[in-house]
Order: C-alpha cells, then structure tokens, then sequence
C-alpha cells in the first residue's frame, strides 16, 4: 500500500468521522485507530485466534479422555473434580500474574512465553504418571491460557482499527467454540481406539499450540505499551514498519500514561473503579448461567423431557456456535451498550419462562431454551471487548486479567452449585436463580456500562 493510498483512506476516514478529522489535520498523518486494515492485522488476529483455537481444544479434550484414562488410572471422585477443574484454577491464576507482568514488562514476551508454557505442558500429558502429575500439568496449561487471555486481548485492541475493534475482539468465542468442538468430536471417534488413546489425545493439544508458537516469534512490541513507558522511538519504529512513515498513534498522539503507575491499585483509582466493577460484574453474572446451564446440559435437557435420543443436545450445540456467529453481526450494527442491555433482558426473560413453563410445556420450554441459548452465545461476545477497551494502557492487561479472573471464579461457583440447587430446589426455582443473576447483570450494566463502540482506543479507556 502507497503513502498515496493511505492518505486517500484517511480522507475517506475522516468525511465519516468528524473526531478523526480533528485529529488527522492536527497532526498531519493517520490515527493507527483509523488506519485501514491490512495484512498485519490479519497476521496479529491469527496468532491470537489461532491460541483461543488451541485454548478451547486443550479444555476440550479432558472430558472425553477422563473417561478412557479411568480405566487405565481409576480415579475417585476427587481426583476426577481436581482434574477436570484444574485448567480453570490456572487460569485463575494466569489470568492476574501475566496481566500485572504484561503491564509491566510488555505484551511481546508474555505473547511468547504464555505459549511456551502451553505447548510445553500439553505435550507432557503424554508421560503422566499419577492423577496428581495430570492435575499439575492441566494447573500450568490454564496458568499459561490464563496468561493468553489476558495479553492476547489487549495486544489485538491496541493494534485493532476502531472500525474493526469490535469485529476481531468479538470473534474469540467462535474461534473458542470452533476448537472445543474439534476435541469433542475427536474424543467421540478416538478416546477408546487403545489403552493410550487418552494420552495421545491430551498431547495432540501441543500441535496447535506449537504452530502457534512459532508463528509468534517475531511478534512487535505493542506501540502503545512502548510510548507509555516512554520509548518513543521504539513505537514509532514499529508504527513505520508495519503501517507506514504518516501514521500516529491516536488522540494527543500517544496514551500519554508514562507518567501513571500501573497495577492492580490503579484499577481502583476513581477514574477506573466503576469501569473495573462493571466488567468484573458484569463478566461473572454472564459465565454463572452460562458454564452452569452447559456444563449440566444432560442434566437441564432431563429435566425439560428432552434427553430421549433425540439429538437435542447436539442441537443445542449447533445454536451456540450460531449465536456466536450471530454475536459478531450485531457488536457491528448495535452499540455495545445496547446489546449488552438487551442480551440480559433476553436470557434474564429466558429463565424466567422456563422456571414458570409447565413440565407439560415442551414445546414452549424447547423455545425459551433455544432463545437463552442463541442470545447467550451472541452476547459472550463482549467479554472480548468491553475489557480491553475500558481500561488504558498502562493496566489494560491487569484490568483484563483481573476480569478474566473474577468469571472463573463466577463459572466454578455457577458449575459447583447448579446440581446441587436442581437436587434441593428443583429445576424450576434453580433457573429462577440463574435469572436474579443475570437481571443483576442487566442493572449492573444500565449504571456502568461505558458507550466504546465509536470512540478510539485512549477515549474508550477514558484516557
């Protein structure tokens, strides 16, 4: 692309966008939040997808393997809950260490070194020895997803045209989605062909990691983490080499934050802590319904009459991977706050029919089911976007991070204390339950909830 037709693009930018047009004229050149998409965009958002790809393979695998390995290496009910919850404790964990380092040493290095971890532990499951060495390995796997989580979300908002912020960051759950059904279906068709199919399942989870690895090497500095902390030349470098000599970065020409400390006590500064409360809120009152209602699917779909054979559950499954789709049309034509706002209504109003439905209601619960399932899959969506484009720079990874971590534990309460409100309360009441969180979630985001759709990376973080 020619200098020629990069200036034509901000022309065209700025006829539409009369904020770009300010800036633009004020600084002669293009904001990098306006700049057209190119071939570097592309190559960032494949490294970042292709690890949500390999993240939900990895966390796809172990249910079907638990089954085969349990014949080989019986397992009690402990080791069979520490097993299949640990991946989520490490990304617990990764999730707020590497988004504080993030912020503080810079994106590259965790980009790379959340990937070494991955690759790494996946391909080690081979040789496990005892339930106890499986537990630690899927512990390091999810501490370096947790990492990935953190620091490939904020390095793709801060390459990302605001044009298409919303579009790239939205598609980490299909991309998620995409790979956590590869490993089903290939658990289905291999988990019992030999003894060891279990282990070559687990490692098979290191081959995507790997390429995704090696693609990563090279990987440029965030431009915006650089001029945060004052290396100027070092983010114009990489400014000119990948989007050309008259591109700035946006607004007063940088996040001018060099001067700001970073951390997680930043976060809960006045500036931010609304904007910290909200995404972690808002974030955990969507993964409670959520990881409940799909880790228990059977167990839902009993109790609604559906689990008779009649593919209900594939279906359903089908709907979520729809709905995603679904999810990245409408973050492109609604605001953000809009569908976030409505999303809650709809799961919230979801709920609430199929906890008043009669058990004679088939028909009418099938609907409300699929209307939950569709609107919730779409709206997940956001947890991509919201997170990186509230906090600035300097702790965009730790506000991120800190999000990510806060819906762990929001998904490991929803998925520990669904069975037991089904067995103590009845379906009904436990889905009234899950409507009361996510009507919280919708009051949470009517109060809090920022507008970022239109605005550039400094002025969504309220830089």
């Amino acid at each position: 692309m020619s200098i020629q037709d990069i200036q034509v693009s901000a022309l065209d930018l700025a006829s539409t966008s009369p904020r770009a047009n300010r800036t633009a004229s004020a600084h002669d050149g293009i904001p990098l939040d306006d700049v057209p998409l190119n071939a570097f965009h592309f190559k960032i958002a494949g490294l970042t997808f292709g690890a949500h790809f390999t993240e939900g393979y990895a966390l796809g695998t172990i249910g079907y393997a638990l089954a085969s390995l349990n014949r080989q290496m019986p397992l009690d009910a402990f080791w069979m809950g520490m097993i299949g919850s640990s991946a989520l404790m490490g990304i617990f964990l990764g999730s707020l260490v590497f988004g504080w380092l993030s912020d503080r040493m810079g994106r590259q290095k965790i980009f790379l070194l959340s990937f070494l971890i991955i690759t790494a532990a996946a391909f080690a499951q081979f040789y496990v020895s005892s339930p106890a060495h499986l537990c630690a390995l899927r512990v390091l796997i999810g501490f370096g997803m947790g990492g990935d989580f953190a620091v490939g979300h904020a390095i793709l908002a801060e390459f990302s045209p605001r044009k298409h912020r919303g579009t790239l960051l939205g598609s980490f759950s299909v991309v998620w989605t995409v790979g956590y059904v590869v490993a089903n279906v290939l658990g289905m068709q291999y988990a019992h062909a030999s003894p060891d199919a279990w282990r070559w399942l687990l490692a098979s989870a290191g081959v995507p990691a790997l390429i995704v690895l090696v693609l990563r090497v090279g990987t440029p500095e965030s431009p915006r983490w650089l001029h945060g902390k004052g290396r100027i030349a070092e983010a114009k470098a990489v400014l000119l080499k990948h989007f050309g000599p008259n591109v700035t970065l946006d607004g007063n020409g940088a996040d001018d934050h060099g001067s700001v400390k970073g951390g997680f006590a930043r976060l809960f500064k006045q500036d931010l802590i609304r904007r910290t409360f909200f995404n972690c809120a808002f974030f955990v009152c969507l993964v409670i319904p959520y990881f409940a209602v799909y880790t228990f699917l059977p167990t839902i779909l009993k109790a609604i009459h559906l689990n008779d054979g009649s593919g209900a559950d594939l279906l359903l499954n089908g709907f979520l991977v729809l709905g995603a789709l679904i999810g990245i049309w409408l973050t492109i034509v609604l605001p953000r706050r809009v569908f976030l706002i409505g999303s809650f209504a709809v799961t919230c109003l979801s709920l609430v029919a199929l906890s008043l439905l009669p058990e004679s209601s088939t028909i009418a619960m099938i609907v409300a089911f699929a209307i939950f399932t569709l609107t919730m899959s779409a709206f997940s969506n956001l947890v991509g976007v919201f997170p990186p484009e509230c906090f600035p720079t300097e702790v965009r990874a730790c506000g991120v991070g800190l999000a990510i971590a806060c819906s762990r534990l929001g998904s490991a309460v929803g998925t520990f204390l669904l069975p037991l409100g089904i067995a103590q309360l009845g379906f009904h009441a436990t889905m009234m339950v899950l409507a009361a969180v996510l009507l919280v979630g919708m009051v949470v985001s009517i109060a809090w909830a920022p507008e970022t759709k239109h605005l550039t990376l400094n002025e969504a973080s309220g830089a």
